[in-house]
């Protein structure tokens, strides 16, 4: 029972071997634990500000992001309304510059025709004056004397020319 029990020497030179550890330890290892331990609670607080400022940061520059893309998504529906209203004005354009040639086209036709149906009428005048002639030359030779022989040889004339 000696091990339960122990001698009040033993436990007095127990208690002073605690005591002197204890001191020991007090003055040289308690501060450095106890910095380390602070300073490792500093840098656990800064990496968790800085994780913090981090978030902020990806935060702000997610909402810069999709600000950007709608930014460019409207500039995009611009650019293709801009692009659409320039076909439509080149076709609406290209249709009126159609329209006005094929006019002109038409007017300078229909004066070329009126050009040669105008030639076509004096030829036919320049003609039917001729036959007139040719006829008055031929009544004018024949009798003038006999009118009823003159009266038949013009009529006979006419008759040629309508067939003619």
């Amino acid at each position: 029972m000696n091990l339960l029990t122990p001698a009040f020497g033993l436990l007095l030179w127990t208690l002073l071997a605690f005591l002197i550890v204890f001191f020991i330890l007090k003055k040289f290892a308690w501060p450095a634990i106890i910095k380390g331990l602070k300073d490792r609670q500093q840098s656990i607080a800064d990496s968790l500000a800085t994780a913090e400022k981090i978030k902020i940061e990806m935060a702000q520059m997610t909402n810069e992001h999709e600000a950007l893309l709608a930014r460019a998504r409207e500039e995009r529906a611009q650019l293709l309304k801009e692009a659409r209203e320039t076909k439509e004005k080149i076709i609406n354009e290209s249709k009126e510059q159609a329209k006005i040639e094929a006019n002109k086209i038409v007017i300078e036709a229909q004066a070329a025709i009126n050009t040669q149906k105008m030639a076509a009428l004096t030829e036919v005048k320049n003609q039917v004056g001729k036959l007139v002639i040719e006829v008055s030359e031929k009544v004018l030779r024949r009798e003038l004397g006999n009118k009823e022989a003159q009266e038949t040889y013009i009529k006979g004339l006419v008759e040629e020319v309508k067939l003619n």
